[in-house]
């Protein structure tokens, strides 16, 4: 496949350019610039996408090999570096695909400084298709910490009654996590004498400080994913953040985490992972069976959404720390098919939200007579969501519990009760919300969904049933990084 020239760049930095240009069109505006403003948000989020299917369409997906590679000296010994694999290729195309949505769900929601709330969201897209994108470390922590400051923006300025306490919880708790992430780079860059991300996956770290090198991204990834315990902020962020911000945080947000992991505790340090494998699956069974009856208990439907993302991204470092092809695949299958179905359920509480500004579950009651469409919209990705077979997300947790059962039995174990719970929980509140008589007389009149928000379905809804039946659109693409990252991980640890 040819190679074609800074189009890494271009992807990276092109919301960016959208953002400079929705300043400039506010500084020198007259009157009212939000529909102006709207416009340009979409239409340069529409290009960034056209540009990522570019790089997806030449992307050669028999190399492991990082290509479309753009190097130049930084500064102090650092680089702007960029490639994509197999992997990470994917994310960024997630990423792109996820942002047209999420600027047509502020369509109409978002009223109070628009301007300011589309810059955010196109700063945010660059920051973080920069993580995915950059292959030296220091240029990669700038992305990795940059994003707290737009999506801490946009929970504080735009979110709920508490939006302050949940910006600042969200803010605080990440940023704590990547202090230590930051000493461990300085110290790897001082020893290794290279901040390349693929030199140091060859450099040979020393047993001894691999344990604590390992815990340091850990400690960053572990909030960021989130992992039980550290995952209180997540909760707290998405009851508080506007619909478009829960899709992002949820959609993409928390894959930096994972991504994380498979960037760098896997590879460069494999001696660490088979030690603290056994704390990782511990944490990881504790988050699916424990925030999944902590959702049970809800009554707030944005706040049960949010837990069971805690306990989905449970499967997902279970089966990165399996260390196997079926663990490798099934997490990085799972963190997309999760981004997909987690951002159409929240699309789908700010659908009613908009309509009745409350998200308790005891107000509604019987909205399958009222909104039809939405109610089996809601239903095919609450069955998603489950993990019902035909959607995608079936197969990144099937795929996972076959990688961590060669590995760990009583995970797996652990695993599959998650799956019964994560059903009781998602299809008692599809009852609550879509069956019975309704008995509030504030939903008499309550409309189905509109052609906008049908829009905004379409692409989700055939993007989980498209990877639900061909899961070898995403497999073909990790294939051979998996592979090359997993056989070198079990060739360092003697497997």
């Amino acid at each position: 496949m040819p190679q074609i020239p800074y189009i890494l760049s271009v992807v990276t930095f092109l919301p960016l350019v959208g953002a400079g240009l929705l300043l400039l069109t506010r500084l020198l505006g007259k009157g009212s610039v939000d529909s102006a403003a709207r416009w340009i948000a979409l239409v340069t989020t529409l290009v960034t996408l056209a540009v990522s299917v570019v790089l997806v369409a030449n992307f050669d997906q028999s190399s492991a090999a990082y290509q479309f590679v753009e190097r130049y000296v930084w500064f102090a010994g650092a680089q702007y570096h960029l490639g994509v694999d197999g992997i990470s290729i994917l994310f960024v195309l997630l990423t792109a695909f996820l942002m047209p949505i999420c600027i047509l769900a502020s369509w109409n929601s978002i009223k109070d400084r628009v301007s300011d709330y589309m810059i955010a969201f196109l700063v945010l897209e660059t920051l973080v298709i920069g993580v995915f994108t950059s292959l030296d470390l220091f240029l990669f922590y700038i992305f990795f910490e940059g994003t707290l400051v737009p999506m801490f923006i946009i929970i504080g300025v735009w979110g709920g009654a508490n939006r302050i306490y949940a910006a600042y919880k969200f803010f605080l708790y990440t940023l704590l996590g990547s202090v230590l992430m930051f000493l461990a780079m300085l110290w790897m860059a001082h020893t290794a004498g290279t901040t390349s991300i693929p030199a140091l996956k060859e450099f040979a770290f020393s047993p001894t400080a691999q344990p604590i090198l390992w815990l340091a991204f850990f400690a960053s990834f572990a909030v960021k994913m989130p992992m039980w315990p550290v995952h209180t902020w997540l909760p707290d962020a998405h009851v508080q953040a506007p619909t478009a911000g829960s899709v992002i945080l949820a959609g993409v947000l928390l894959k930096m985490g994972g991504y994380g992991f498979i960037l760098f505790n896997l590879p460069m340090f494999p001696d660490a992972p088979k030690m603290f494998a056994p704390l990782v699956f511990t944490l990881s069974a504790i988050a699916i069976v424990y925030t999944s009856l902590v959702a049970f208990r809800q009554t707030d439907i944005k706040k049960l959404i949010a837990y069971s993302s805690v306990a989905h991204m449970g499967f997902v470092t279970m089966g990165i720390f399996a260390g196997n092809d079926q663990g490798v695949q099934g997490a990085v299958f799972q963190m997309l098919s999760h981004g997909l179905i987690s951002g159409a359920l929240f699309l789908c509480v700010g659908v009613v939200y908009d309509r009745m500004h409350t998200r308790e579950i005891a107000f509604y009651g019987g909205l399958t007579s009222r909104m039809p469409w939405f109610a089996a919209i809601f239903l095919m990705f609450t069955m998603a969501n489950v993990g019902l077979p035909g959607t995608s997300g079936f197969i990144g947790e099937i795929l996972t519990m076959t990688g961590v059962y060669q590995v760990s039995t009583w995970t797996a174990l652990f695993a599959a009760s998650g799956v019964i719970f994560s059903a009781v929980y998602a299809l008692t509140l599809y009852r609550n919300v879509m069956f019975g008589e309704i008995t509030n007389p504030k939903l008499k009149d309550i409309l189905d969904i509109d052609k906008r928000e049908l829009l905004i379905f379409t692409p989700l809804i055939v993007g989980t049933l498209l990877l639900g039946v061909q899961p070898g659109l995403v497999l073909d693409y990790t294939n051979a990084s998996v592979g090359a990252l997993t056989s070198a991980y079990q060739l360092a640890i003697g497997g």
